[in-house]
């Protein structure tokens, strides 16, 4: 068969199935960084505040996290949620046992990921807000909660979105590492597609393909990003 044809849909192209694992790349990438930016946003507020408890349990995740392998993540993850679900529910008298969902295991250890290294861009973007704004506020007799609303987030937002885009597209290519767990994303939908019809670099080439048009997109999106935190930076 061409390559038309193995790339096309219906019953004898695959195109449909790296689609599908396309949207399911996406999926997974969009759900673990709204995991992640709440994991993120704890972290980052633990290790700006004073109590030096809270600070050294932030770093000490954050260390354990930068040093331990992605991949190695994704697995202790799946096959830990199982042990410790399993294990409460026999705690609790019970002999049901339970398999973890792969996506929401992907989705929780992606997000984990995503959230340590978000944590210090979130802690330097709060940083990095000018003290005259601040002060500003103040001699305007702004309570704590909109002085934060106001002018702390709009001006915190403009410096984090650098970097968290940054960490997208990261994550957009680590969701490839779910693969381990056989989670049909794109890049395992390509590799079965290659090995089934012997023509792997085909496969892997529209794979490519699609990973560079998702990334363009996020560019865009980067950049509309941007100029809205701008615009809302200068009306504020």
């Amino acid at each position: 068969m061409t390559f038309w044809t193995l790339l096309g849909f219906g019953a004898d192209g695959w195109g449909d199935e790296l689609l599908y694992g396309a949207l399911v790349t996406l999926a997974l990438a969009v759900c673990a960084v709204v995991v992640g930016l709440g994991i993120g946003a704890v972290l980052a507020t633990l290790k700006l505040q004073p109590f030096r408890l809270g600070r050294g349990l932030a770093h000490a995740i954050t260390l354990v996290f930068r040093g331990t392998p992605e991949f190695l993540i994704i697995l202790i993850v799946f096959f830990g949620l199982d042990h410790a679900v399993n294990g409460l529910l026999a705690v609790l008298g019970s002999s049901t046992t339970v398999s973890t969902p792969k996506f929401w295991a992907a989705t929780l250890a992606l997000g984990l990921i995503f959230g340590v290294y978000a944590s210090e861009v979130l802690k330097g973007a709060y940083q990095a807000v000018a003290p005259g704004h601040l002060e500003a506020a103040d001699a305007l007799g702004m309570g704590w909660w909109l002085k934060l609303r106001l002018i702390r987030l709009p001006l915190m937002w403009r410096h984090a979105i650098p970097g968290l885009m940054n960490l997208w597209l990261v994550l957009l290519k680590d969701t490839s590492l779910a693969a381990v767990i056989a989670l049909d994303e794109l890049l395992r939908t390509a590799k079965v597609a290659g090995e089934s019809e012997r023509e792997p670099f085909l496969f892997f080439l529209a794979a490519g393909l699609l990973y560079l048009l998702m990334t363009a997109v996020s560019e865009r999106l980067r950049q509309w990003l941007s100029q809205r935190t701008a615009l809302v930076t200068r009306t504020t």
